[in-house]
């Protein structure tokens, strides 16, 4: 990225020399980008981040197709607010009809389910491959399939956000005709996204003005943040199984150990196929802002559900979904990486079963006898 901050910092609409730099710098990523998603350069527009691509995927197939095909649009429970909230919106202002489908207590989603609630005037389905708040990963490409049997015009959207760097993401594999991506998912900047559109998908801009990205989303690019998603997005792809066996590893052991060493504490969706770098605890009769702040000062940094929310002191949709009582069930995200070791994972068990059991003993439930260690006595 630094070349493009310190040197190249031209305007890449511009037919300077600089400029030209700069447009070549984004022409490399898009080619680097589709070559990590098996796609066409041509399929992918970028866009300020995940959410920006989730908002110009539903409402722009839906402002572009709607009066041709219809207004039903179908999400699940589960998605990111970044298209449940999207396709509220659109609802609440009379421009689509919304039909909601849920899913089972690990947090998946049948698609049958989703392809039944399929109808002549659906426009788009959109289903998210891997959950951000449990993990859980979704059948994609068995909806897909069976959306374009119920309605072959119907377009299928995912968001795969949290997929890149630890599933194979494959558009063409998954038969979606659109994608999310958002570059600090795997480890790029923050402030950067993309959408594949499989060609001849047509939508309708979100952002007028100068017609960058093929007339897709105008707006003068972030050279620097489009060079480092792709060079960020080959090298997470380029280790994806070996970290993906790693952090499944760690992960294991951290939850084998909670479940173990704390009571009245749960795993989040762990009948589903999950994301092998998070693990999702689920506290009973407990606060997650409490829990959250009690392990931020002993230096173990969890998040409250979703990271982009969890700030806001709103109970979680995807546990409600999954038939948890959000207000009495603290759900704890923990998050690993490139980064993450062995050692940290074994402090981290110390501080959440500590934190965990002085959670549950304020509510009056006792906490889990343990055998005596040797040093013990």
């Amino acid at each position: 990225m630094l070349p493009f901050l310190r040197e190249h910092w031209g305007n890449p609409s511009s037919a300077h020399d600089r400029g030209r730099r700069a447009r070549a710098a984004i022409d490399d990523a898009r080619d680097r980008l589709a070559a990590v998603l098996g796609c066409a350069p041509r399929e992918l527009t970028f866009t300020s981040g995940g959410t920006e691509a989730d908002n110009l995927a539903v409402r722009g197939a839906l402002q572009r197709w709607g009066g041709e095909r219809g207004r039903h649009v179908v999400v699940s429970a589960v998605e990111h607010e970044a298209v449940l909230g999207t396709a509220a919106a659109l609802a609440a202002r009379g421009e689509a009809e919304v039909t909601v489908v849920g899913c089972d207590a690990a947090g998946r989603v049948d698609p049958e389910r989703v392809a039944a609630a399929v109808r002549d005037d659906t426009t788009l389905v959109s289903m998210m491959l891997a959950n951000n708040e449990v993990g859980a990963v979704q059948d994609v490409a068995d909806a897909a399939r069976l959306v374009r049997l119920a309605n072959p015009r119907t377009l299928v959207h995912t968001d795969a956000v949290q997929a890149l760097g630890r599933l194979a993401v494959d558009p063409r594999a998954l038969g979606v005709d659109l994608l999310s991506l958002s570059a600090h998912k795997c480890y790029g900047p923050k402030g950067c996204g993309v959408l594949y559109a499989r060609w001849g998908t047509h939508l309708t801009a979100q952002m007028d003005g100068g017609g960058q990205e093929r007339e897709r989303r105008s707006g003068t690019e972030n050279v620097a943040a489009i060079a480092g998603f792709a060079v960020a997005a080959e090298l997470v792809e380029g280790e994806r199984e070996d970290e993906a066996t790693r952090l499944g590893a760690l992960r294991d052991c951290l939850e084998a150990a909670v479940l173990e060493r704390a009571a009245h504490v749960r795993v989040a969706a762990r009948a589903a196929q999950r994301l092998p770098n998070m693990s999702a605890l689920l506290v009973d009769d407990a606060s997650a802002e409490a829990l959250v702040a009690a392990l931020d000062g002993a230096g173990v940094e969890v998040s409250g559900g979703s990271a982009c929310a969890s700030g806001a002191a709103r109970p979680s949709h995807v546990l409600a979904a999954m038939g948890e009582d959000p207000g009495r069930t603290a759900l704890l995200r923990l998050s690993m990486g490139r980064g993450t070791l062995a050692t940290d994972v074994d402090d981290a068990i110390d501080h959440l079963v500590e934190a965990i059991d002085t959670a549950t003993a304020s509510a009056g439930k006792p906490p889990k006898r343990r055998a005596l260690t040797a040093a013990g006595g």
